[in-house]
């Protein structure tokens, strides 16, 4: 932000941030909807793996040249578009449900616009907040963000199954509508500051855009790449999503198969898993000063993997060490994700967050259906368990390479060297007063 010591950040970030999470809590209800409508019209497995495969190709193989247009255009003006084409896509999908003309191919084409919306929303969200918040409070609102997430996890199944009750679907995504309409409106009179440096202008003559793009695009993956210690960052994170999201499609099977138990039991996991991402981003956000925060977070990381452990090796009958594990771990995974991407942001240039941080969702989401087409033929041929605890041992083990490399050393230097930083601008802002 253009200066980071004032006062008056947090109304003015606070009053998007609440647009914004509302719109969150009105597309997660919208999304139970969509896919309950999707599993009662057509019971089809096929068709709700293919509504998620068009939901997540649009960021994976769009991500990285979508952050090199962001970090080009002006932020705010995106996130308005973004969250407008999400608000119409609705209002289309209401009137759809309305008229009864709803098909299949309709959901899929629209999940898919709105993926691609919100692959332009998100790294323009996360870039403006390193743009309005002060530096030592981006720990803090990273918990925030983990908490609101694991919160909308929580909610979102029951409200939605209550709303299903008294509202027809066209009601449904209404609110939806509404929701990012109201996301819309603070954007509309809140200034949000832009960055200064190579890469923030946007270039000139309609024959340069395409080149320019392909270029950013080629620096924000030459960025990473060239950074060790951020590039162990990213192909961490990668390496746990491709462990953990299968995880998750599996439990249903855990919990059947080898647990021998039923839907309440697996809503006892999931439970666990949304609370602890809550408390652990309620944590961040009252404790997280920025300062060793590296050090905390790869610490995190191998508490979480321990904890994991517990769900898979608990036996048949008692689960509810399971059930512990999996929250003390969710509450770690909240730490970790939360102090990852306050480290970004004050790491990364301002002018090139947009393809940075779209390049680490790009990873990310692509590991996901790999794991997935891996996951299903371990779990038939070694059992379910093995996933389990292939993900917890494999998250132990980066966490303690870290630690006995020179990666976390490193790190550690470039958050004393940004703290420094930090307060010699302190210093040299108090003495002109």
């Amino acid at each position: 932000m253009t200066d980071n010591h004032s006062r008056s950040w947090a109304p003015r970030f606070f009053t998007i941030w609440t647009g914004q999470a509302l719109s969150l809590l009105g597309s997660s209800v919208a999304q139970f909807a969509v896919v309950w409508w999707l599993t009662d019209t057509t019971g089809s497995a096929v068709v709700l793996a293919t509504a998620s495969l068009v939901a997540m190709v649009p960021q994976v193989v769009l991500g990285p040249f979508i952050g090199a247009l962001v970090d080009r255009l002006d932020r705010r003006k995106v996130m308005i578009v973004a969250d407008s084409a999400v608000a119409l896509l609705g209002l289309m999908l209401a009137v759809l449900f309305w008229v009864g003309r709803a098909q299949v191919w309709h959901l899929y084409v629209i999940m898919a616009l709105r993926s691609l919306g919100g692959a332009f929303h998100w790294p323009a969200m996360q870039a403006s907040t390193t743009q309005l918040v002060p530096s030592e409070q981006l720990p803090r609102i990273s918990g925030l963000n983990q908490a609101l997430q694991g919160a909308s996890q929580i909610m979102a199944p029951p409200l939605g199954a209550l709303l299903l009750a008294l509202l027809p679907l066209h009601g449904m995504m209404g609110l939806d509508v509404v929701t990012a309409i109201m996301a819309v409106l603070p954007l509309l009179f809140v200034p949000i500051p832009q960055p200064h440096g190579e890469g923030a202008d946007a270039p000139t003559g309609a024959s340069s855009v395409w080149h320019t793009l392909w270029a950013d695009t080629r620096e924000g993956l030459g960025y990473i790449w060239n950074w060790r210690a951020l590039r162990y960052l990213v192909g961490t994170a990668a390496i746990l999503n491709l462990l953990y999201a299968p995880a998750f499609t599996l439990m249903p099977l855990l919990v059947t198969r080898y647990f021998e138990r039923g839907a309440l039991e697996l809503g006892y996991l999931q439970a666990a898993w949304g609370g602890g991402i809550v408390v652990g981003g309620l944590l961040l956000l009252a404790l997280g000063d920025g300062k060793h925060g590296m050090r905390t977070a790869v610490y995190a990381l191998v508490c979480q993997g321990m904890m994991l452990f517990l769900l898979p090796s608990s036996p048949r009958s008692a689960m509810w060490p399971g059930v512990v594990g999996l929250f003390i771990a969710a509450v770690m995974n909240a730490i970790v994700n939360g102090l990852l991407m306050s480290f970004m942001q004050r790491q990364v240039a301002p002018s090139k967050q947009g393809r940075v941080f779209t390049a680490l969702s790009s990873f990310c989401g692509a590991m996901m259906p790999l794991g997935m087409a891996l996951a299903g033929p371990v779990a038939e041929l070694l059992g379910i368990r093995v996933w389990f605890f292939a993900a917890s041992i494999m998250t132990v083990v980066l966490g303690l390479w870290a630690i006995g490399s020179s990666m976390l050393k490193e790190l550690e230097q470039s958050e004393r060297k940004q703290l420094k930083s930090r307060d010699d601008r302190a210093l040299v802002a108090a003495n002109a007063e």
